[in-house]
């Protein structure tokens, strides 16, 4: 299956994606957002088994969310195996040490997550090419400061998306079991990018944080959010609303993911 029939699929328009110009405004229509999106290398076996749990109605939801993961898999990990291998870009120290680790994991994440897509029948979404320029908006591989902040952008953005799948596996619990284990390893990754740039681990009110683009702040807006639950948090405690955006995170469904990993896919000519 090809990356642009996963997005047709949930029904994003890849003609709009062609343009920068239509891609700033993809970005400016996205509400809600949250790397990483990333299934956790666990054994394949651990995760077959919940799987194999599931009915076989619902099987075509639990592929379509691995699908899903593996697309932005395949954005994550290529970024951070170019960066990595861009000599002078990472400075050597703590800096070097957390890309490494975090591009071992977004590399592991895409070989697991194909071989159990594969091990239940689905067809793996093809590997697109990507544009991190986005059309030469972006320099991240001459510019550290630039690649510190896409990487936080698309970190921030999975933690979002993430949660956005939860309902679409409510269902059946082995799998939303092993996708939860998951969901606090990519927070982590997202952390430690924000306090590498300088910032809290943690987003306040909708603020994109120093430094980042104008672009990205559509991967924030949202996250201002105080009504929880059908509840007014502000009514509940008086730690102030910085705080309790602090509190929570907003999910990011999946057209919107999709739409922001569309930004930096080069369509293809199929």
């Amino acid at each position: 299956m090809k990356i642009f029939e996963v997005l047709n699929m949930y029904g994003v328009k890849t003609e709009e994606l062609d343009a920068f110009t239509s891609r700033r405004e993809a970005f400016r229509k996205l509400t809600n957002i949250g790397k990483n999106v990333a299934f956790a290398a666990i054994p394949t076996a651990i995760f077959a088994a919940s799987i194999q749990k599931a009915s076989a109605a619902h099987i075509p939801t639990v592929l379509g969310v691995l699908n899903f993961a593996l697309t932005l898999e395949f954005l994550e990990a290529e970024y951070y195996t170019t960066g990595i291998n861009t000599p002078g870009l990472i400075p050597g120290g703590r800096d070097s040490a957390v890309f490494a680790t975090i591009e071992k994991h977004e590399v592991d994440h895409v070989a697991f997550l194909i071989k159990v897509i594969e091990s239940y029948g689905g067809t793996p979404v093809a590997k697109p090419t990507f544009d991190f320029t986005v059309g030469g908006a972006f320099s991240p591989f001459t510019d550290y400061q630039q690649f510190l902040a896409l990487a936080q952008a698309f970190e921030d953005t999975g933690v979002r998306a993430y949660k956005g799948q939860a309902g679409n596996l409510i269902e059946e619990n082995g799998v939303l079991t092993a996708a939860l284990q998951i969901h606090s390893v990519e927070a982590r990754h997202a952390s430690e990018v924000r306090r590498l740039r300088g910032l809290k681990g943690w987003i306040t009110q909708a603020e994109r944080g120093m430094g980042m683009p104008e672009a990205t702040q559509a991967v924030y807006d949202g996250e201002d959010n105080l009504i929880q639950g059908g509840v007014n948090v502000t009514t509940v405690t008086p730690i102030g609303s910085d705080g309790i955006t602090e509190s929570f995170d907003e999910p990011l469904t999946t057209d919107e993911v999709l739409t922001i990993a569309g930004l930096f896919i080069v369509p293809s000519e199929s």
